[in-house]
């Protein structure tokens, strides 16, 4: 039992849930508050998704031994946020279930790993990088907010990673919160920490509904925020097959939509978070990590709106620090990885390039089309040297 108790690990699974919650909880209170939800309703949409991103990654991780995180889908989130006003709740949990049900699909049916056997690494890598870029320029954009408390946190990770580099992120953290406590930076809070109780809402079926609200969530989640999970786990060289774990994902989603679960998805920021080299030396160790944030998903989940609210009492700024001081080294491999291959390079630049740009078309991210447009390019230089031949 002693090898679930490493620092580290504990540490890294706890900053991942931090993360995901801070940035983007916000976006689905407005969501749930979108499509009418009461208090009740919105705590019950955080009671489904911590347990379902909770049990989903524990259970994941444990039968593959690898670092597989769950998600919600905030991209669909912030679609929702736009899209589900004046739509009864009843119809909106329909169009939930109609999305994690075509996701169920493409992963029963294998489709989504022919899909990722066609993406060349070095596009995937490129498209991780600009995915996680903006979190490595955070940290300088929060250090001109509050340069004392960031700059301390900089100073003790690059000395973190010269004589500790294993506890370089946890030790970091911990300063952060001491210096923010010092500064009175962490907000006062009055918490009366109660369970979630679970609201369940019969769905009707609307076909209105179902093609506005369920077919572009479906696109959403698979396009912005499955592509860049299997690419986190590729780039960290894991190779878990794809269509069990979307097929999870989407069965999750089905049994948690009645309750406000409306997407879950393989996460990609949150799960970089417990794969690099600093989690643990040995890679094949890394998904005990992931399992400490499934524990930290399920306990935000049984205690919904009380955890989204002690979470928000850490300053943005420590917040933006410790996700993109944690990402760093992933960064670089990335890159490493996306321009080594010099007959690549072009595509790999201008899938990088649009992918950080968070540029979205047609309400689908900036991911999905840096990788088109790197595999249109892909597919020209191919027919090139096939010509050449």
């Amino acid at each position: 039992m002693f090898k679930y108790l490493s620092l580290p690990h504990i540490t890294s699974g706890f900053v991942a849930v931090l993360v995901g919650y801070t940035s983007a909880a916000a976006i689905v209170f407005q969501a749930a508050a979108a499509g009418g939800a009461t208090p009740e309703q919105i705590s019950s949409w955080l009671w489904a998704l911590g347990l379902g991103m909770g049990i989903s990654g524990i259970s994941l991780s444990m039968y593959y031994k690898n670092p597989v995180m769950i998600a919600w889908s905030t991209p669909g989130a912030a679609l929702l946020v736009t899209s589900l006003p004046g739509i009864p709740m009843n119809e909106a949990i329909a169009a939930f279930l109609f999305s994690s049900a075509l996701i169920t699909l493409c992963g029963v049916t294998g489709w989504f790993d022919h899909i990722m056997k066609l993406v060349p690494q070095a596009l995937a890598s490129a498209m991780l990088a600009g995915v996680l870029l903006r979190f490595g320029l955070d940290v300088f954009v929060a250090m001109e907010s509050d340069f004392p408390l960031v700059g301390l946190m900089l100073v003790v990770y690059i000395t973190g990673k010269h004589l500790l580099p294993r506890y370089a992120i946890p030790l970091t953290f911990m300063s952060g919160v001491i210096v923010a406590s010092l500064m009175g930076s962490i907000q006062p809070i009055h918490l009366e920490p109660s369970f979630t109780r679970p609201v369940f809402v019969m769905p009707v079926f609307s076909i209105t509904t179902l093609i506005g609200v369920g077919i572009p969530l479906f696109v959403v989640t698979m396009a912005s925020q499955n592509v860049p999970g299997i690419a986190v786990l590729r780039s960290h060289g894991y190779q878990t097959p794809a269509s069990p774990l979307i097929g999870w994902t989407g069965f999750t989603g089905m049994l948690l939509a009645p309750f406000g679960g409306f997407a879950f998805n393989l996460a990609a920021i949150t799960a970089a978070i417990c794969m690099g080299k600093d989690v643990d030396p040995d890679k094949s160790r890394r998904y005990l990590a992931a399992i400490w944030a499934g524990v930290f998903y399920i306990i935000a989940g049984l205690f919904g709106a009380s955890v989204t609210v002690l979470l928000s009492a850490f300053p943005v700024e420590l917040i933006m620090a410790i996700a993109g001081l944690a990402l760093l080294g992933t960064i670089a491999n990335s890159l490493n990885n996306a321009l080594s291959d010099e007959s690549l390079r072009e595509a790999s630049i201008l899938t990088f390039a649009i992918t950080a740009s968070g540029m979205s078309l047609l309400s689908i991210g900036s991911a999905f089309w840096g990788l088109l447009v790197g595999l249109f390019i892909y597919g020209l230089i191919n027919r090139k040297q096939k010509t050449k031949c």
